[in-house]
């Protein structure tokens, strides 16, 4: 499914913007700082979560204008609005065809993943981005993905702070917490296994070509979560967190041809993996769900020799779906089909090319 319309009110740099991009290749280029990532931050908004900035909901919401944003977007006959009001500037609010829903029912209509500058040190960094960027993948596949991430979280806050409290505990509670997060973290232990196994078995068939062939594997992770949260209190108090479940668990990604970390790769090379995980995983979604996932990749021309960058664009046209790229310049997308929309940002506003 893709967006016909987008508007933008008070998000960002952006006080009123309307695009009708079409259903194809979308193309926004523009000078460093104009806009073009946060047209991207609004698309990836049309899905759960905090957004491909991962940023407050106070910090979307334009200097100067009346202290809320709306994103507002057709996909096909339904329309898809989010944002926040001046009033509860933290508080998001999801609407379905002008009925209020709720931020993780937007995985039911469709899944949107990207790629940004800010992912070139996946894999150097901490374990949480890797996790991030798997349960993007993880949700495109599982809509209740986000139901069972927001119910588990919710669960392990309340344990923190009940371990944390001093004097008699209530063990009832305690151990009724500890079951939801077992529940729910089962669910999600199961939905990433059978994610990477699949994804893994689609690359592992994969020709080497010019993105590089990733292999992919779960680390962490217990098979018996409510015998290990039991068995953890005393440690879980004196740490301060809870030390065992899924939200430690990390995703370890490795270049097959060269048989290493992906740590240990190159930046070019780093790159080539995330495209070629995600490329792989939208065909996965398509023949999975029967709808190709909606891709965002800022600034992804800039990094690629020419060769790896005429192959992105055949593949991405090739294979169809909507694809939002940004780049400084027109010429970076040289070669592009006629069917692609091509937009300029300047100052808070876009325009056609």
């Amino acid at each position: 499914m893709a967006v016909s319309r987008l508007s933008l009110s008070d998000f960002r740099s952006y006080a009123d913007a309307v695009i009708a991009p079409g259903p194809g290749l979308v193309v926004l280029t523009g000078e460093n700082g104009a806009g073009k990532t946060n047209v991207l931050e609004a698309v990836s908004l049309l899905s759960p979560g905090r957004g491909l900035r991962g940023a407050s909901l106070s910090e979307m919401a334009r200097n100067g204008g009346g202290g809320g944003f709306a994103v507002a977007a057709r996909l096909g006959e339904v329309d898809i609005g989010t944002g926040t009001l001046a009033a509860a500037p933290e508080r998001r609010q999801v609407r379905i065809n002008g009925a209020p829903a709720s931020a993780s029912s937007l995985s039911e209509w469709l899944a949107v993943l990207w790629l940004t500058p800010a992912m070139d040190r996946l894999f150097q960094e901490g374990a949480g981005g890797r996790r991030r960027f798997l349960d993007r993948l993880v949700l495109a596949l599982h809509s209740a993905h986000a139901v069972h991430a927001a119910r588990y979280e919710a669960a392990m806050r309340a344990r923190n702070k009940l371990l944390a409290e001093t004097g008699p505990r209530d063990e009832a509670w305690l151990s009724a917490l500890e079951a939801r997060m077992a529940d729910h973290g089962d669910a999600i232990r199961e939905a990433r296994a059978a994610t990477v196994a699949a994804l893994a078995d689609r690359l592992a068939g994969a020709p080497e070509g010019p993105f590089a062939r990733a292999g992919l594997a779960l680390a962490g992770g217990e098979e018996d979560l409510g015998t290990a949260l039991r068995a953890g209190r005393v440690r879980d108090a004196a740490a301060g967190r809870t030390l065992a479940g899924p939200h430690r668990t990390d995703l370890a990604v490795t270049h097959v041809g060269k048989g290493q970390p992906a740590a240990l790769c190159s930046t070019g090379e780093q790159k080539a993996l995330l495209l070629a995980i995600i490329l792989a995983h939208a065909d996965l979604v398509a023949d999975r769900v029967g709808r190709r996932p909606i891709l965002l990749l800022d600034e992804v021309a800039a990094h690629l020799d020419p060769a790896r960058r005429a192959a992105l664009f055949e593949r991405l046209d090739a294979r169809g779906g909507q694809v939002w790229m940004t780049g400084t310049e027109p010429a970076l997308f040289t070669g592009l089909p006629a069917s692609a929309t091509r937009l300029h940002v300047e100052a808070g506003g876009v325009s056609a090319a």
